[in-house]
């Protein structure tokens, strides 16, 4: 089967790339291995309830922003039923230390006057971190769908500062510092190694007004294919991409696991880097390129509870929640210590097609490292063993009992809890390690976790979040830049 492009991989990154290079005229044929398109976007049934795969905080959707205006122009934003969440909190953090629980507002000043509430000597430091957060964002083009300037960009210099110490350069108050980063978990940030930009990025995005999709995300995913079989190409599900041949450097065809054969004129792979190794020719790159990603770090990765409610038992709630333990663990989410673990959690209830005052399901993430689960990493799903059955029961447990903590009778609202670990998550999406985010970017060494779009295979290109920005934003953005290697740089940002 021939096509003007072959991506591998029917995530957001791949469906997105695909839909921008079909707009432009390209004939475009997206392999999934999964049954089920959109990656982190597909959902699962489990009785009558129809799960997301990731929390999906939609940042970017509300008008003029940055995922409102893509989807406007790819003519997909009539087809999302998304619902604004609060706009006096769109983000509610409880510590369990001394049982505060501060509620934040979205805009950029209510932002900051609504920390100012509970830390009102540092309303003046508050207000100038904001605008520092805005001037990072706007260092950067795509990030605003500006055109790209020509050249060496240069950069400010707390644009590399370890996340950390932007906050504290900003901000006395101890708390207040743990506090403004509690949207750690969506970044996969490290105490002095993630870059001040991502988290600028990813605040900035949230404070403009969150969304989420009512009735699962996977909506986004087939809005998406009918943007690429409108145009004559073709999302193929249950499509796993077992071999990629190469010779002289140079992508010949693709191979699936049922036989069937795929050629065009180029390959984009919207896979992690070490899947792509796994499918490929050994020779088709460099040892020294597969030795440099292959030794990148990756962020890390969750424990995940999605729980059935019983009908009434719990409110639904229109903004995401945090809970941590103290003031300390903010930086250190990432360890794991049985006994120990977790340190802090994120919840959501998501929203249904008709949403009422009840929730009638749930998704908690609490962050954990690989090396927790790597004791079976060369088991399968279904085939791990009773000591892993039996170590997840116990780390449901650990997730439930601080829940508790917030809400004493949690318990008694729950029907039935389903769970995933990094070993589910790296199996269901091949990402190496059950990462979230992709490569970890360090503040000490940013050239080292830049991972180029062009491969030192001539036809090859690579998209998604290991090439550019993570999240259901980031990767749209970093879509664009593929396809704009491909039909030239600029020509999709000058027609939105």
């Amino acid at each position: 089967m021939n096509a003007d492009i072959i991506i591998i991989g029917g995530g957001l990154g791949g469906l997105t790339t695909g839909a921008l290079l079909a707009k432009e005229g390209l004939r475009v044929i997206v392999l999934e291995k999964n049954a089920v398109i959109g990656g982190g976007l597909q959902t699962f049934r489990r009785g009558n309830i129809e799960f997301e795969t990731g929390m999906h905080i939609l940042g970017g959707f509300r008008k003029g922003g940055t995922l409102h205006r893509l989807c406007t122009y790819l003519g997909i934003i009539d087809r999302l039923r998304l619902r604004d969440v609060d706009e006096w909190c769109m983000d509610e953090i409880t510590y369990g230390e001394d049982n505060a629980t501060y509620r934040i507002a979205s805009g950029r000043q209510a932002f900051a006057e609504s920390l100012a509430v509970y830390f009102p000597k540092q309303r003046e430091q508050l207000h100038n971190y904001v605008e520092a957060l805005y001037k990072l964002t706007d260092e950067i083009d795509i990030f605003h769908l500006r055109l790209t300037s020509e050249g060496i960009v240069s950069h400010s210099e707390q644009f590399l500062w370890p996340v950390d110490k932007f906050i504290a350069h900003y901000v006395t108050d101890p708390k207040l510092r743990d506090l403004l980063a509690y949207m750690n978990p969506m970044y996969g940030g490290i105490e002095g190694h993630t870059p001040a930009y991502i988290h600028a990025l990813i605040n900035v995005l949230y404070i403009e007004g969150p969304s989420r999709f009512e009735g699962g995300s996977l909506q986004m995913a087939l809005a998406l294919q009918a943007v690429i079989e409108q145009a004559g190409g073709r999302v193929v599900a249950n499509a796993s991409v077992e071999h990629i041949e190469v010779c002289e450097r140079e992508v010949k065809k693709v191979v699936t696991r049922n036989g069937n054969e795929y050629q065009a004129d180029r390959y984009i792979a919207a896979i992690h880097p070490s899947e792509l190794f796994r499918i490929i020719d050994e020779s088709a790159f460099p040892r020294a390129y597969r030795n440099r990603l292959e030794s990148l770090p990756n962020t890390y990765s969750t424990f995940n509870l999605f729980i059935e409610l019983h009908e009434g038992a719990f409110p639904y709630i229109n903004h995401t929640c945090y809970y941590e333990r103290d003031y300390r663990h903010i930086w250190r989410l990432g360890e794991y210590i049985e006994g120990q673990w977790p340190a802090g959690l994120m919840y959501i209830t998501p929203t249904s097609a008709h949403q009422g005052p009840f929730a009638t399901h749930m998704i908690i993430n609490s962050i954990m490292p690989y090396e927790a689960v790597a004791q079976w990493e060369n088991t399968l799903t279904g085939r791990r063993g009773t000591d892993y059955e039996a170590w997840k029961k116990a780390r449901q447990e650990d997730v439930i009992q601080l829940m508790e903590l917030r809400y004493p009778d949690f318990r008694r609202a729950i029907k039935r809890i389903y769970t995933a670990t990094p070993l589910t998550i790296r199996d269901y999406f091949r990402t190496k390690h059950g990462s979230l985010y992709g490569y970890a970017k360090d503040s000490e060494n940013i050239l080292r976790s830049q991972v180029p779009i062009f491969t030192k295979v001539s036809n090859l290109l690579l998209t998604g979040q290991n090439v550019g920005l993570h999240g259901i934003c980031g990767v749209p953005l970093s879509a664009i830049n593929t396809a704009e290697a491909i039909v030239g740089v600029n020509q999709i940002i000058r027609k939105m």
